[in-house]
């Protein structure tokens, strides 16, 4: 799989969504065999609808998705959590100091790194921000083609 800006953008999406549909964790304590308390009256604006927990695949790949946070810096890290979650830019910008501009260069950054990352490839280490975004655009806009080693030399496709 080629993974793409766009791509890890999803995954990460996914992962807040799967972290927020887990069930609450509860302390283990006092436990009573009496019978639970029911409400008289069921009016809808005490009842709060929650989206049912997720899949056993969605968590595996929730974990592994968690695990990308450790390839970027805690600052670019905290940033791209708090947007897969759905804060807005404003909130964002507010909670790590920086302007819209910068944290949006921070977070396409920190994306392009886990793509860069995820496809094998590494990070040449003096390079800018705005060049790996640019390689990293460059390198999703053309296809990808992989031939066997059989097409190569017998002449396959392309050859």
């Amino acid at each position: 799989m080629n993974w793409t800006a766009s791509l890890v953008e999803d995954r990460l999406a996914e992962a807040a969504d799967t972290l927020y549909r887990l069930p609450e964790a509860k302390i283990q304590g006092h436990a009573s065999t009496w019978p639970s308390y029911i409400q008289e009256s069921w009016s809808t604006d005490d009842v709060t609808l929650r989206r049912p927990p997720p899949s056993a695949a969605a968590i595996t790949r929730m974990d592994e998705t968690l695990l990308w946070f450790q390839l970027l810096d805690p600052l670019d890290a905290k940033i791209v959590w708090l947007r897969a979650d759905g804060k807005p830019w404003k909130v964002i910008c507010w909670e790590v100091g920086m302007t819209r501009s910068a944290a949006h260069r921070h977070w396409l950054f920190a994306l392009c790194v886990i793509a860069w990352t995820l496809n094998g490839r590494r990070i040449p280490r003096h390079i800018s921000k705005v060049d790996l975004i640019a390689r990293t655009r460059a390198m999703d806009s053309q296809p990808m083609i992989r031939r066997t080693q059989s097409e190569m030399t017998q002449g396959g496709i392309g050859a």
